[in-house]
């Protein structure tokens, strides 16, 4: 094997992932099913009430990231997939003994993907999967006969406290070991009073359980080799195995996925600020090519690589301000309840008050039809959760960080040209607005599984959604103009001022 070749490192290798049936985690088996000959992949896969983990499996591999794969390789490439049953949240991986010892017998790279995502999510839960899970993969690992190395997805975020971050470890004032023994010993009311004082510096939970979660990853590092990787906000794939696909509502990909249903309209967002998106294949790319580093190199310390945008390639929404309500048009749903348009709001307070016009007054309204006509209103608890999460995601809203990526971009220059194409860190060649217009496509087909086929259709719905809205928006106007004139005694022409003014604060709005 040639040092530096990525792509042959993997040939006959079995890999264990935890989070597979994730964001991440399912585009890197399609990843690594497509891209390399890998022998096995083990999923980490939790039985639900209604189904077990083989009809899970099967219910898996219909996922659209796997039509690229299927016509490359044809349906016969998933015998290489093994489900086992487990959950990182439960105590040995909630592993069986037998599946146990097939992992430790056979595994040779380990990818820790697993994780809860959940902002809201209390201390309890967040220490229970995000540190614990990752310090019983740790364990695991410390018994596979021939581990070539550990590779764990943290966050970029985790040190969000500080505004401009670097590829390295940083120290968090409590250990994993007391933090873990005063949520099993404190109730849970008790703890939720002292979540705040625990975490001192750190956002939320998440940030916190998962910065403690990389130290438990490094102080292995003389036992086996390993890698964390630091993605930013992941969002729908940039090139492979399908531009645009994503399954995740998270981010960009929600906002579209709101304003294209015709139900969000305003969103608090500072187009001036940069906001770091990072494409969910490069975040594949980075985990198969830091594994394979730390596999080759044997580090003496866990490398650590940051998968961001921000001091690279960054985005601001100013970029594709003007083009997003173009994209809404361009790929409209059939299934839109409204004319869809997006305006960003730079400031919480201006969100709030348009969001009565915008959001609430529509929603009670359309709720109230949709309950007459025999359906289940919706609209409501919607808005009513985007305002609940506000709060929790103020800080990620409005604040800007700046993560190095220089240990990243050096990896990636080190890669032979084929790795390089096949395995590609390099945001550089990214272009924001094809990449949005893209994603809008991916959202249109992937979140609200609507077929190219009907895109004439919905064009025709969109036009005739338009002409209400002008019709709705001069029914408004002259209510508000004949109002007025009312209420004041004055004739309408004396009135006519009402109308620029209100088209004024509207514009604001």
């Amino acid at each position: 094997m040639p040092e530096g070749d990525v792509k042959s490192f993997y040939n006959g290798k079995n890999v264990f992932i935890t989070g597979g049936t994730g964001f991440v985690g399912i585009a890197l088996v399609e990843k690594l099913l497509r891209t390399t000959e890998v022998n096995k992949i083990y999923l980490l896969v939790r039985p639900k009430r209604d189904k077990e983990i083989y009809a899970r499996l099967e219910e898996y591999i219909k996922n659209p990231i796997f039509s690229v794969l299927k016509e490359e390789k044809g349906s016969e490439v998933f015998t290489k997939l093994s489900a086992v049953q487990g959950d990182v949240g439960e105590d040995n991986l909630g592993l069986s003994n037998n599946d146990k010892q097939t992992l430790i017998d056979n595994v040779n790279i380990v990818f820790h993907c697993a994780a809860t995502l959940d902002f809201e999510a209390d201390l309890k839960c967040t220490v229970k999967i995000n540190l614990l899970g990752t310090r019983r993969v740790v364990e695991l690992c410390k018994k596979i006969k021939n581990l070539n190395g550990l590779l764990h997805v943290s966050s970029a975020y985790v040190n969000s406290h500080l505004l401009r971050v670097d590829e390295k470890l940083y120290p968090v004032p409590e250990s994993a070991d007391k933090v873990i023994e005063l949520v099993e010993s404190t109730p849970d009311k008790e703890l939720e009073e002292k979540t705040k004082q625990i975490l001192g510096k750190y956002i939320n939970t998440y940030t916190f359980t998962k910065a403690l979660a990389e130290i438990e990853v490094t102080n292995s590092v003389d036992l086996f080799p390993s890698c964390i990787v630091r993605p930013s906000m992941i969002v729908a794939a940039w090139k492979e195995p399908i531009p645009g696909w994503t399954n995740s509502k998270n981010g960009p990909q929600g906002f579209i996925m709101g304003a294209a249903k015709g139900v969000v309209r305003r969103l608090p967002v500072d187009p001036k600020l940069v906001c770091d998106y990072i494409p969910v294949d490069v975040v594949v790319n980075g985990i198969i090519v830091g594994a394979w580093k730390a596999a080759i190199s044997r580090p003496s310390e866990t490398l650590i690589f940051h998968l961001t945008s921000s001091t690279y390639k960054p985005f601001k929404w100013n970029i594709v301000a003007g083009s997003v309500d173009r994209l809404l048009h361009k790929y409209p749903l059939k299934s839109a309840v409204w004319y869809p348009t997006l305006k960003l709001l730079p400031s919480l307070f201006v969100f709030k008050l348009s969001a009565l016009f915008f959001h609430w007054i529509p929603a009670y309204f359309l709720d109230a039809v949709t309950a007459l006509s025999g359906g289940r209103p919706i609209l409501r608890k919607l808005h009513s959760n985007i305002n609940k999460s506000l709060d929790r995601l103020q800080p990620f809203i409005f604040t800007e960080w700046f993560f190095s990526n220089k240990k990243t971009m050096e990896l990636h220059n080190s890669l032979s040209e084929q790795d390089k194409e096949n395995f590609t860190l390099d945001l550089g060649p990214l272009v924001w607005r094809d990449y949005f217009e893209n994603m809008a496509k991916g959202v249109r087909q992937f979140l609200h599984k609507e077929e190219p086929s009907s895109l004439e259709y919905a064009k025709k719905k969109d036009t005739i959604f338009l002409i209400l809205n002008i019709i709705l928006q001069v029914v408004i106007m002259s209510s508000i103009w004949f109002l007025f004139s009312t209420i004041s005694g004055k004739s309408l022409t004396d009135c006519f001022l009402v109308l620029p003014i209100t088209l004024i604060i509207f514009g604001i709005l």
